[in-house]
C-alpha cells in the first residue's frame, strides 16, 4: 500500500497534463513577436546557403519577396535588412547611396507590404567598407568615433526617405542614437524610430554572420564593441540610447546574455529586444545534425529562454518556422 506523505504543497499537481501546464505557462512565444533577419546581395540571381548558417540564405530581390511573403503568411511581422554590395570601399560609401542596395531593397519591400510589415534597416558600415569595421577608420587604423558618426547621419536620412521604419542603429559608436535622431528630425523624418543595439558584445558568436554579409574584417572590434565579461557597463549604454532617444534597445547575442537582457528590462520604460546570432544558431543546427539535441524542442527552449527574461522582441532566423510551430501548436513541449 502506497503511502502518503503529508506535504504542504505538492507542485506537481500543476503538470499533470499538456491542458494544465498550458493553463499556467507563464510564457508564451507569438508570432507577432519575431523579428526575421534577411539578407540581400547585390548581383545575386536565385538565392545561396550561407556557410555556417544552416537554413540561412543570401537572396535577390525575388527571394527577398518570397521569404519575406512566406513569413507575413505566418504571423511574422518584421523583418530586418542587410546588404551585401558588388563594391565595397574604406567610407563604405554605397551604405548612404540613395541608390545602394540597402535602400533599393528596403524600398521595394515596404513598397510591396506597406503598413503589413515593419521594415527595420541595418544602420552600419561593416558590410560596406573594404576593411569590414563598423565606421570609417582614422590615420593610425582605429575607428574614428565622430566621423563615422556624421556617415550614420547620412545613411539614416536615405534609409527614412526609402522608407524604413526602424533604423537599426547597430555600430556601437558612442553617441549614435542621439547623431541619428538628430538627423532624422532635422530632415522631417520625426516618424522613423531608432532601433538602438545598446548591448552589443564583441562575442565569438559572430562569426557565421561574417560569412553572411562576406566582412573582409581586418583585425577586430573590441574597442567599440563591449566587454563580454561586463553588465554594469551594458546598463550605462542602454541609459544612454534611451536618453538619446532610442525607442527600443536591443541586447546582443541573446543566448549568453540572458541576464543582461533581464537587467535591461528593469532598467527601461521602452520596449527590449534580443538578437539570437548565427554561431547560436549554429549550436543549435549543428548539435542537432549530430543527433546529440531535439532541434524543435531545442529552438522553443532557447526562444522562450529569451523572452522569459524579458524580451519583447526576439530577432531570429527560425523566426517563420516556429511562427508556424505557434500556429500548429506545436510549441508546448
Amino acid at each position: 500500500m502506497t503511502k502518503y506523505y503529508s506535504l504542504p504543497e505538492r507542485p506537481r499537481r500543476l503538470r499533470q497534463t499538456a491542458a494544465m501546464r498550458g493553463l499556467i505557462r507563464e510564457t508564451t512565444l507569438s508570432p507577432g513577436r519575431l523579428m526575421l533577419p534577411m539578407f540581400y546581395r547585390e548581383g545575386l540571381s536565385g538565392s545561396v546557403q550561407i556557410d555556417g548558417m544552416p537554413g540561412v540564405q543570401q537572396h535577390d530581390l525575388d527571394g527577398v519577396m518570397r521569404t519575406t511573403h512566406e513569413a507575413l503568411a505566418a504571423g511574422v511581422a518584421s523583418v530586418m535588412l542587410f546588404a551585401i554590395p558588388e563594391q565595397r570601399d574604406a567610407t563604405g560609401s554605397r551604405a548612404y547611396d540613395s541608390d545602394g542596395p540597402l535602400t533599393d531593397i528596403v524600398a521595394r519591400v515596404k513598397s510591396e507590404f506597406g503598413q503589413d510589415l515593419v521594415v527595420v534597416a541595418d544602420l552600419c558600415l561593416d558590410e560596406f567598407t573594404d576593411h569590414g569595421h563598423c565606421g570609417v577608420l582614422d590615420q593610425s587604423g582605429g575607428v574614428d568615433n565622430d566621423e563615422t558618426l556624421a556617415v550614420y547621419e547620412q545613411m539614416a536620412v536615405v534609409l527614412a526617405d526609402a522608407g524604413a521604419d526602424l533604423l537599426g542603429a547597430s555600430g556601437m559608436m558612442d553617441g549614435q542614437v542621439g547623431a541619428v535622431r538628430l538627423a532624422l528630425d532635422s530632415h522631417g523624418a520625426v516618424g522613423t524610430g531608432i532601433l538602438a543595439y545598446s548591448a552589443k558584445y564583441a562575442s565569438a558568436s559572430y562569426g557565421p554572420f561574417r560569412n553572411a554579409v562576406e566582412s573582409a574584417l581586418r583585425g577586430d572590434r573590441r574597442t567599440y564593441q563591449q566587454d563580454p565579461a561586463n553588465r554594469r557597463e551594458a546598463m550605462r549604454e542602454v541609459r544612454l540610447d534611451v536618453s538619446e532617444g532610442a525607442d527600443i534597445v536591443m541586447v546582443k547575442p541573446a543566448l549568453g546574455y540572458l541576464d543582461v537582457v533581464a537587467l535591461t528590462v528593469d532598467l527601461v520604460d521602452v520596449p527590449v529586444a534580443a538578437y539570437v546570432v548565427s554561431g547560436e544558431l549554429a549550436m543549435i543546427e549543428y548539435a542537432a545534425a549530430a543527433g546529440a539535441i531535439d532541434r524543435e524542442r531545442s529552438i522553443i527552449e532557447a526562444l522562450t529562454s529569451v523572452h522569459r527574461a524579458g524580451a519583447n522582441l526576439i530577432c531570429t532566423y527560425w523566426a517563420t518556422e516556429v511562427a508556424r510551430w505557434i500556429v500548429a501548436g506545436r510549441t508546448a513541449h
